[in-house]
């Protein structure tokens, strides 16, 4: 007895469409993948913007401290300003 196949084999015993599915699958996660580590919204932007709000914070920080020199300064000069 000869038996015979509806199904034509590709490769690996798996059928072409099988196949090309499961190819198209693998290149659009990795296309996924590849978006989430360097796209727009990517880990690495995420990384760059979290050590940028870090540098705002300092310089925040800085900048109050140099404000406060300054009204000091300005409290200063204002009292030996005669009044009118």
């Amino acid at each position: 007895m000869v038996e015979t196949r509806d199904k034509e084999e590709g490769i690996a015993d798996f059928s072409l469409k099988t196949f090309l599915v499961t190819i198209i699958g693998i290149l659009l996660f990795g296309i996924y993948v590849g978006v989430l580590m360097y796209g727009e919204n990517s880990l690495t932007v995420l990384n760059q913007l979290k050590v940028k709000k870090q540098n705002l914070i300092q310089d925040e920080r800085a900048l109050k401290v140099e404000n406060q020199r300054l009204q000091k300064v300005y409290f200063e000069l204002k009292q030996l300003e005669p009044k009118e």
